[in-house]
């Protein structure tokens, strides 16, 4: 041991005075569940949901020919738009007005008209809530999903997800807070699940991807577990690397990406014990699967990523999004510029029985009580033709749908012009819609907040009205 240093008493004073400091402070964070970024936190008030469950249909489904049904565009069909149109993706591809090739009937006891590209899903009219007056700010696919994700079309912002974790935490702590099965890579990519200026500790984890098949992600599940050394030997290898991270840590400043680093390190190690049991389906009835629609090659996929939601909802993962994504016999998702029969038909029929599935399965258990289902795209698609038999983009007015917890079951909210091209009644924008999803968790919009490049940023921004209308 060298020699001792002398110090003085004034050093010495301020020292220990910012180590008591920092020693009280450091409690009084742990109290706040800073400490512990991921540890549950109470809502600002009673949350109607614990959960949220996304179905993203990427591409943007088309709302006149789903969930909102027009008698004077199928009147007029192939007359001319009667007023002028706005700014489109495809501006000189588009033609005169184009009816609905699929008929609508009305389902259950309230009555909502669905069409008959979705037959499970109408046989569940009672539960939804209906959104058809939702506005969007961008007409291209890269701003549009953007946006839906996080609020902005035009730059990089913290995902719906990760505002959900950063306020709420998890009651899990052995998965992922916030997981996104098989998303996208175009579009935004991975900007679509990050958890933007928040600390990293609150960005989504991706499974997959949209061009990967399902045996490929669920056959690695094993690799999750250790073979090679027993849990005290790891644990062991673990806090030994723990501890230099956090020397780093504590001798150079405080670094979210470091402090993720760790949290990464610890659920990996927890997730050894838990991931492979929920992911493994093998378990499920025979039954089960065939009711998520995993028996058909054509709804197999999606059928999997729905079981796989249900399966992490009873596990407490607070935000899980699951993608009908562009991929392998999907080239173009909902995007049906032409061919609008053949392609709507196939995407419909990948994700109708799933989603019937799941909503059958959430109420069997008691879970949808206290999740939220959301389903939707980034944006509807026009009431007129292009390329003869396909659709060009509208954010101007389109269709998404809510079931489960917090919202008014066999209900429609707003409503588009008699062609269905723009929201006329109750306008419910993209920010309408996060804030009463966080409302619809407890969490009030104008309060989660977080401070950034020298002001308080939220999921919002500066707009956001909960649609009050739909609330249970």
């Amino acid at each position: 041991m060298g020699p001792l240093r002398s110090i003085s008493r004034r050093h010495l004073l301020r020292s220990s005075a910012c180590g008591f400091g920092l020693m009280g402070l450091q409690s009084l964070l742990a109290e706040e569940g800073h400490a512990d970024p991921l540890a549950a936190k109470p809502p600002h008030f009673a949350a109607r949901a614990k959960r949220v469950i996304f179905l993203f249909m990427h591409g943007g489904p088309s709302q006149v020919d789903t969930f909102d049904p027009k008698p004077r565009l199928t009147l007029d069909h192939g007359k001319p738009l009667p007023f002028k149109r706005p700014l489109t993706f495809a501006e000189g591809s588009t033609g005169n007005l184009l009816k609905s090739p699929w008929q609508f009937r009305q389902h259950g006891q309230s009555g909502i008209p669905i069409s008959e590209l979705f037959p499970n899903v109408a046989r569940f009219a009672d539960d939804l809530c209906v959104l058809r007056s939702m506005v969007g700010d961008s007409v291209a696919h890269g701003g549009a999903v953007l946006q839906l994700h996080t609020g902005s079309n035009t730059f990089t912002r913290p995902s719906m997800g990760s505002w959900v974790v950063y306020g709420l935490g998890t009651e899990n702590r052995n998965l992922p807070a916030f997981l996104t099965l098989k998303p996208g890579l175009s579009h935004g990519g991975a900007k679509n699940w990050s958890s933007g200026f928040l600390p990293a500790s609150y960005q989504g984890t991706a499974v997959g991807h949209g061009g990967v098949k399902i045996d490929d992600l669920t056959e690695p599940i094993e690799h999750l577990k250790n073979t090679g050394l027993s849990a005290e030997q790891q644990r062991y290898e673990l806090d030994m690397i723990q501890k230099m991270n956090r020397a780093s840590t504590e001798r150079w400043q405080q670094d979210s990406e470091l402090d993720a680093r760790i949290q990464a390190f610890e659920l990996a190690f927890r997730m050894q014990t838990e991931a492979p049991e929920a992911f493994d389906i093998s378990k499920e009835t025979e039954a089960t699967k065939k009711l998520y629609g995993l028996d058909g090659p054509e709804s197999r996929d999606f059928g999997w990523q729905c079981l796989m939601a249900r399966r992490l909802a009873e596990r407490d993962v607070r935000f899980i999004q699951i993608n009908h994504e562009y991929g392998p016999g999907n080239e173009v998702g909902w995007d049906a510029h032409s061919e609008l029969i053949r392609l709507h038909t196939r995407t419909a029929l990948q994700v109708d029985r799933p989603i019937a599935g799941l909503l059958e399965d959430l109420k069997s258990r008691g879970l949808l009580k206290d999740t939220l289902v959301v389903w939707g795209g980034e944006f509807g698609r026009t009431p007129i033709a292009q390329a003869g038999d396909g659709r060009d983009h509208n954010p101007y007015g389109y269709s998404m749908w809510m079931a489960g917890a917090g919202v008014k079951p066999g209900t429609t909210y707003g409503a588009t012009d008699e062609f269905g091209y723009y929201a006329v009644e109750d306008r419910m924008h993209i920010n309408d819609l996060h804030a009463t999803i966080l409302h619809i968790l407890g969490l009030n919009h104008e309060r989660l907040t977080y401070p950034y490049g020298g002001r308080a940023f939220r999921l919002t921004d500066v707009a956001g009205k909960v649609a009050t209308k739909i609330l249970a």
